[in-house]
């Protein structure tokens, strides 16, 4: 934040009343600590980064109020004269992990500014998911051309034997080759940019639909833990594409011949980053205790064509980072999340509207605005 530390701050009923409003403002995290470490300033970013109210906080020496990461105690104890500032990179609090900068300050006091890791994190998804999508259209420019020709023939030729064949067995081979003509077609057509269907959904019976087709596939047992926000209301997608993202995250977990998957949803805010017009975020957890992905490959999971299972096409991650694109959202991945060295995290955001954009809605549905 530029310009916080040269902020000289007065009495603190003089600082809340002339700069608590400013401050509340900012994404950056502002505390004013005085000569005991008591906290006579805070903006709300602030009671973020601490998951602690300025009510339990004011006049009250930071330490007694929550444990302070140690790197940050030591950095108060040993801050040089006046003036002076410090930098901690990478330092974990309870709302998340921030770059701290610590000022010296006239009479002992301390200026202190956390910034936000995780939206820089966050951002950098954001742009890899770009270069996901862009590969993924790209690969369908190229390839598509040069396979679908071929396959125009190759159907074309076997809808000749289906007409022309007298053994109704022949004629019934002939018609499977048309039939996986036209799925390799399909498979290609939904390597671009797919055009999703707006409209309410339920993402809680989404999820069971994918779960019984699973049970159904898999035969081995599975425990399934279902930690859902029952206050996530209907968000606006396309059914049928936020399910095969839910059947492709799951299969995952089954394959990785996982013995408990848990799925989580919560409200995040502060969401601007993936949708301007959405400040809140749903976010769905799919973590399992399964086998984990290889350290080799985690940078390169969305990516078209990088799969690290025997018979795996590499498309249905990257597909479905395509369709969290197309809804405004992001997928994302991390290992070990479980609590042990195996397992795997896949984490799926997606932009929520707020009440007038869902009533909106409602009534476009209600009155023919999509079909």
């Amino acid at each position: 934040m530029r310009g916080a530390a040269s902020l000289q701050f007065m009495e603190p009923h003089a600082a809340s009343a002339g700069w608590a409003g400013i401050l509340d403002l900012l994404d950056t995290a502002v505390l004013r600590l005085d000569e005991n470490q008591g906290v006579t300033l805070m903006n709300d970013a602030a009671e973020q980064a601490l998951s602690l109210g300025r009510e339990r906080l004011f006049n009250r020496p930071l330490c007694e109020a929550l444990p302070l990461p140690p790197v940050l105690a030591e950095a108060l104890q040993q801050l040089p004269a006046e003036d002076s500032s410090v930098r901690l990179h990478d330092v974990r609090f309870p709302g998340g992990n921030y770059d701290c900068i610590l000022t010296a300050q006239e009479g002992r006091c301390v200026l202190l500014e956390l910034h936000n890791l995780d939206w820089e994190l966050r951002r950098s998804r954001l742009q890899q998911r770009e270069l996901q999508t862009g590969l993924l259209a790209l690969l369908a420019r190229n390839l598509g051309h040069e396979i679908r020709n071929p396959l125009g023939g190759i159907r074309g030729a076997a809808q000749m034997l289906a007409a022309e064949l007298d053994t109704p067995e022949l004629a019934t081979l002939a018609r499977m080759i048309m039939r996986e003509a036209d799925r390799i077609d399909d498979l290609i057509q939904s390597l671009g940019q797919p055009q999703m269907a707006q409209q309410m959904v339920a993402i809680y019976p989404l999820l069971d639909e994918a779960l019984s087709l699973l049970a159904a596939e898999f035969p081995q047992p599975v425990r399934i833990i279902r930690d859902f926000d029952p206050s996530i209301p209907p968000i606006k997608g396309d059914p049928s594409a936020l399910r095969q993202v839910f059947l492709n995250l799951l299969r995952n977990a089954f394959e990785a011949h996982a013995s408990c998957i848990t799925l989580r949803t919560r409200v995040e805010h502060g969401g601007a980053l993936l949708q301007t017009a959405s400040a809140t975020l749903m976010r769905l957890d799919v973590l399992d205790d399964g086998d984990g992905v290889p350290e080799s490959l985690r940078q390169l999971l969305f990516l078209p064509m990088v799969t690290g299972k025997r018979g795996g096409t590499g498309l249905g991650l990257a597909l479905s980072q395509q369709i969290a694109a197309a809804h405004g959202g992001l997928l994302t991945f991390e290992a070990g999340a479980t609590g042990t060295a195996k397992g795997s995290c896949f984490r799926f955001y997606l932009p929520l509207l707020n009440s007038q954009q869902a009533i909106d809605s409602s009534t476009s549905h209600a009155t023919g605005g999509n079909s």
